[in-house]
């Protein structure tokens, strides 16, 4: 999403942004396999500290989703990666509108994208 003006106006206007932790790892380990990572954590510190930003962790209601997210997609034999059927899980759990590049998500039933 990196350089993406629509995205980056999507999240200048929204009032809150919401991650998933997961989201985060995922973030903060391409940050630690860049060559530039200090300049990257530089960038971001700033959002991640602002009073914008929600981050959702994982809870055993996560798990029920979770799990039935997994029992979909086997059975329709459309597996996603597991890092983003935590995400759809937290998404769909909260209500939350997905902002994402990755087609795949599409196959999750339920889940709103943007």
């Amino acid at each position: 999403m990196r350089g993406n003006k629509d995205i980056k106006d999507i999240l200048d206007f929204a009032d809150i942004v919401a991650f998933s932790v997961i989201s985060v790892g995922e973030i903060f380990a391409g940050f630690y396999l860049s060559k530039n990572e200090k300049k990257y954590f530089n960038e971001i510190e700033e959002f991640f500290n602002s009073s914008r930003l929600l981050i959702y962790d994982v809870d055993s209601e996560t798990s029920e989703f979770y799990s039935k997210i997994v029992s979909e997609l086997k059975s329709s034999g459309t597996p996603i990666p597991t890092n983003d059927i935590w995400i759809a899980a937290l998404a769909l759990q909260h209500g939350i509108k997905l902002l994402t590049m990755d087609n795949h998500f599409k196959k999750v039933p339920g889940l709103f994208l943007i």
